[in-house]
């Protein structure tokens, strides 16, 4: 980042580079109807037109992978593991290990190499995932526990059927008949079994088209958040290390580079910050009371630390009722939650953190959480949730956990928690800066939501023929 630059340039340009349009090419027009004839099947009612077919009787190949074992050494071929199938149904192609061959099979190992328009599925692990390969691979082969489907593409167009292992009219296949307690799996002749409604062959393509433009645009906005993730971190690096400083000049925010510094256990910082302990810049931290969560309206809820999200927020509508169980003779309006006040998770999702934004007169934070509110004449409470969001904070949590399994923190070690403090009205910049970020990434989140959403309505009526899809004919 150039001296000088001011953030309204930097996000002017950012808004710019990702909502550029580009020329619209020249598509059909596509024209949707409901239908109004049926027949009833084993999946409910389909169009008279449709047929059910199982997936063995559209499928001209369907079996199992190698017996291979990752491996750091490149032996010219690398492998697809069940893990490596996301929630999004997509597969980094980049990021897949080498392998050693172990199977003994592998003396063919052209029938296992991964080819354009296979769908693969896992069954174990992520059970019933699947991934639709978008290309030919002469170095990648398929695990033990993933199952290959080859389609017949005369009556079953692998994209149309890969949507529709994405619906819930085949995981309502899939999930009741898996095995095993812990690790859940599925063989092949359940797979072979599951029954898939096919339309004629063009309308597969176009219900296809359609949920792909959606998944598209579920893709942008998914990539724009990742970018102004990748923003925010940087720019927590430099901001909250003083490397890079803000003043307000003329109204506008401005950055420019620190030069003069002093060392501090957190490495380098600006010459006229100072460095504190949290518990020194803190005027309240204890742990919460004991609780348990009740589904009978108590008139007291209570946020858990498994209500913390990875967004350092909580759902305060869907926090649960509760009943005190703690042994102490307790003011309960102590721990009633106030704005401002910083709750941090001691154990389970260890060292999140949130900051409550209104007061409550009827919420209370359980005992696995630890109330800081700092001294707002010294430390500007958004500010140091943003420090508590950044690697020099994890830096010092990470390794101070305790416990073999479920790791935790203590009030102690998080009162020794070390915090760079720049003037106040600098921290209050920095948040402004940072928060203007985030609003952005929750902005392009809901509208990944709302997209996501609009795709599962569009699966339940375009996979099951309640309403349809056709070229419009020529007026």
């Amino acid at each position: 980042m150039t001296p000088q630059k001011t953030l309204d340039e930097y996000m002017k340009k950012e808004t710019q580079s990702t909502t550029k349009q580009q020329p619209a090419p020249h598509h059909e027009i596509l024209e949707f109807y409901r239908e109004t004839e049926f027949q009833e099947t084993e999946i409910g009612k389909i169009p008279r037109g449709w047929n059910l077919k199982k997936l063995s009787e559209i499928a001209l190949e369907m079996y199992y992978g190698l017996t291979a074992k990752a491996t750091d050494y490149p032996t010219g071929i690398r492998m697809l593991r069940t893990t490596d199938i996301k929630e999004n149904y997509k597969v980094d192609w980049d990021t897949l290990p080498y392998c050693e061959i172990t199977d003994n099979r592998r003396n063919n190992i052209q029938r296992f190499l991964i080819r354009k328009n296979e769908l693969l599925v896992s069954r174990s692990g992520t059970t019933g995932m699947s991934v639709l390969v978008d290309r030919d691979f002469d170095d990648v082969v398929f695990g033990s526990y993933l199952i290959k489907i080859r389609l017949n593409e005369l009556n079953a167009y692998p994209r149309y059927v890969h949507y529709y292992m994405q619906s819930k009219y085949y995981w309502n296949q899939v999930l009741p008949k898996q095995a095993g307690s812990t690790l859940k799996n599925i063989s092949l002749p359940i797979l072979k079994n599951i029954v898939v409604p096919l339309p004629p062959i063009n309308e597969q393509m176009k219900i296809a088209e359609v949920l792909s433009t959606v998944d598209n645009a579920i893709e942008l906005y998914r990539e724009k958040r990742v970018r102004l993730e990748r923003l925010k971190r940087a720019l927590m690096r430099e901001l909250l290390t003083g490397r890079v400083r803000v003043r307000e000049e003329n109204g506008k925010l401005v950055f420019y580079r620190e030069t003069e510094f002093q060392e501090t256990e957190l490495g380098k910082i600006p010459r006229e910050w100072k460095v504190k302990k949290l518990g020194e810049i803190a005027i309240e931290m204890y742990y919460g009371l004991t609780a348990k969560a009740v589904e009978q309206p108590t008139g007291m809820k209570m946020v858990r630390t498994t209500d913390i999200k990875e967004t350092y927020s909580v759902d305060w509508n869907s926090l649960p009722y509760c009943e005190i169980t703690d042994n102490r003779h307790v003011n309960i309006q102590k721990y009633l939650l106030r704005k401002n006040d910083l709750l941090v998770s001691r154990s389970g999702t260890t060292g999140m953190s949130v900051l409550v934004d209104r007061d409550f007169d009827d919420v209370i934070f359980g005992s696995y959480l630890i109330k800081v509110r700092v001294n707002e004449l010294v430390a500007y409470p958004k500010y140091v949730h943003y420090y508590m969001q950044s690697q020099y904070y994890w830096n010092q949590i990470l390794p101070r956990q305790a416990g073999s399994t479920l790791k935790n923190i203590s009030l102690p070690i998080l009162k020794n928690i070390i915090v760079p403090l720049p003037p106040m009205n600098e921290q209050m910049r920095i948040t402004e800066i940072l928060l203007t970020i985030d609003k952005a990434i929750e902005l392009y989140h809901e509208k990944k939501v709302r997209f996501e959403r609009l795709k599962r309505g569009l699966m339940d009526l375009l996979l099951t023929g309640k309403v349809r899809v056709r070229i419009k004919p020529a007026s």
